[in-house]
């Protein structure tokens, strides 16, 4: 009888990368007379700045890595639509950096909705239609149409599983959150509870965030993290943790994490220190999917995200003014969709379908309350819903009338 093969862990990087269309200063007097609702040249700004910082140093940094490695390197990204439009425009080396990891066979690209929104929740038809047409535009620009999914935040629960499968998608990232998992591990594969082959793949948030959020905190007991440390814990995961989810913002390298941190010499470390071991290799989502068998079915009845404490929605919808501009954003889609003359106009709606739209509005506080506020342009929640608004009801003067023959109503802006 043969021997049985030594038991091998998957670690699989994933990256999300996301640019929103951030609104400029847009006012009451705005309304009605000027349907300039973005800022460009902030835009501009932030995007280059974060393609310098960011983007074409760790691109060059991983291809560096799966040089070295010849190819044993291996990870994943997820580049909204937003992001895409923007690095076009405004950076066209560091498009032109993702698309030499798309040739290298060794970086799988994952879909998701293309304006990095939370359709799935108001608006199934949007959904799939954003879905669709990311997926076309990543097949576009990088050579293969995504069969991995990443939902805006991670957010999932079981009739996004099902959702997510009929769109022919075979695996789907989540949030490996305890009150999800209870007893069970992050580190093996599970199937959903409500599709019929549908993969789910964990994160494995405590590892992830140190090098997430932790990596550069002076306060920390491991600071200064280096990679043969880290490469140290992963290498302790038991025989039967098959896999290991390590997802984060891009932007964790260079941007919310400076150079000046060694972030950046940590990562160019890192993949030789892991692969020192015995049993550790490197895969994307999509191979891990096909390699590896379900172990479990897994109920996911309540939203799940990797946000914030909760690990739920409440950093877009929990307060009054976050869900009134979420149902009044949503109820102007189907005239959204009906302005064929204009696409124009349907993509002005299809930006503020981001959801850091309704993140800025976010009026959490403690440790939460300090990442919405790095992330945040505005000076309070209110402001940002405010802005929202005026061009919410601007729009909705701009948008064909609805099929009563009248304006579909705009929520009010007192929150």
């Amino acid at each position: 009888r043969a021997p049985h093969p030594p038991p091998v862990t998957d670690v699989c990087f994933y990256f999300q990368v996301h640019q929103p269309f951030r609104l400029r200063h847009y006012t009451f007097f705005d309304i009605g007379a000027d349907e300039r609702y973005f800022d460009d040249t902030l835009n501009a700004r932030i995007l280059k700045r974060v393609a310098e910082r960011c983007y074409v140093p760790m691109n060059e940094l991983l291809l560096r890595a799966i040089d070295r490695t010849a190819g044993e390197f291996r990870c994943a990204f997820s580049i909204s639509g937003t992001a895409l439009q923007q690095l076009e425009s405004w950076a066209p080396e560091a498009l032109e950096s993702f698309q030499r990891l798309a040739a290298t066979g060794a970086v799988e690209f994952l879909g998701e909705t293309s304006h990095h929104s939370l359709a799935w929740l108001a608006d199934p038809l949007e959904f799939d239609s954003q879905v669709q047409h990311h997926a076309a535009r990543i097949e576009e620009l990088f050579g293969t149409r995504p069969t991995a999914f990443r939902n805006t935040e991670l957010a999932l629960d079981d009739s996004l599983a099902r959702r997510v499968e009929a769109l022919g998608f075979r695996v789907l990232l989540g949030e490996g959150a305890d009150p999800l998992l209870g007893w069970r591990s992050p580190h093996r594969v599970y199937r959903a509870q409500t599709s019929e082959g549908l993969k789910l793949l964990l994160r494995a948030y405590r590892l992830s965030d140190d090098i997430a959020f932790r990596f550069s905190d002076r306060s920390w007991s491991q600071w200064p993290l280096s990679a043969e440390r880290y490469a140290s814990w992963v290498h302790r995961m038991r025989e039967e943790d098959v896999f290991l989810g390590l997802y984060m913002d891009y932007e964790t390298f260079g941007e919310h994490q400076a150079a000046e941190t060694g972030i950046l010499r940590f990562m160019a470390d890192l993949p030789a220190a892991i692969l020192k071991r015995p049993g550790f290799r490197f895969r994307t989502p999509s191979e891990v999917a096909l390699e590896r068998d379900a172990v479990a079915r897994l109920d996911v009845p309540h939203v799940v995200t990797w946000a914030d404490t909760e690990r739920d929605l409440t950093a877009w919808l929990g307060n009054p003014m976050q869900r009134s501009a979420h149902e009044a954003l949503y109820a102007l889609g189907p005239r959204a969709r009906a302005a064929a003359s204009d696409p124009g106009l349907l993509e002005s709606w299809r930006r503020l379908t981001s959801s850091d739209h309704v993140y800025y509005m976010c009026t959490k506080w403690f440790a939460d309350g300090k990442v919405h506020r790095y992330f945040s342009p505005y000076a309070t929640p209110h402001d940002a819903f405010i802005a929202f608004m005026n061009v919410l009801d601007d729009l909705s003067r701009r948008l064909p009338a609805s099929e009563a023959g009248v304006p579909a109503p705009v929520a009010d802006r007192a929150p």
